[in-house]
């Protein structure tokens, strides 16, 4: 599959949604103008799980954005999800095709080198690499790779490189500018005062 990616992949996780409804965070994202979302619901039942991806689904669908379940390929293909996020400790990206559409993208995340060659290997139509920064968004992160070890792997692929890990509107244009072509954010989206307004800084500085 030959696509690319916006510059922004905004991750919804309803653990630091403040009490908002995954759904109303998405309208809030896609009113800002973000056209590429994930929903990461690492604590959720499967029925929630569902349920709010099934709405997000909807809502991306209308204004023509991607949207990305985490983790759960059945759960993607079910809600009409454009695709599915893999971890190392997921389903291998082989077998999430089989369970998931001819059309539905799967994103694969990566900490070293090993790890990316592999999964340039592999049928991900893109690959997630990190934390380039040390982040607040993960209680046992993996160790920081930082701007020169993705300006390193940048060379080993044409795939789009999802750069994750402690970005924040101070340093996303410098990652961007490292080789990746989307950069994921978590924290400094959903912990600002107004998310539309820091999601549209965001898409400014990213071009």
């Amino acid at each position: 599959m030959d696509f690319r990616l916006p510059r922004l992949y905004a991750i919804i996780d309803p653990a630091r949604t403040r009490g908002m409804e995954p759904v109303v965070v998405a309208d809030i994202l896609l009113s800002s103008g973000v056209r590429l979302i994930q929903y990461r619901g690492k604590q959720d039942t499967s029925r929630r799980m569902f349920d709010a991806s099934c709405a997000i689904a909807e809502h991306a669908r209308q204004a023509g954005a991607i949207f990305i379940v985490n983790d759960r390929a059945d759960v993607a293909l079910l809600s009409g999800a454009s695709g599915v996020h893999l971890g190392q400790d997921d389903l291998p990206v082989e077998l999430a095709r089989r369970v998931l559409a001819a059309s539905q993208i799967v994103g694969l995340s990566t900490h070293t080198r090993t790890q990316f060659e592999d999964a340039q290997a592999a049928s991900a139509d893109y690959i997630a690499f990190g934390p380039i920064f040390p982040t607040l968004s993960k209680e046992s992160p993996d160790p920081v790779v930082g701007l020169e070890r993705l300006r390193e792997i940048r060379e080993l692929t044409r795939k789009p490189i999802v750069a994750i890990g402690g970005i924040t509107l101070d340093n996303a244009a410098s990652v961007i500018e490292a080789g990746a072509e989307s950069v994921a954010v978590i924290h400094d989206l959903l912990a600002a005062q107004d998310i539309g307004a820091q999601a549209r800084k965001f898409l400014q500085t990213l071009g």
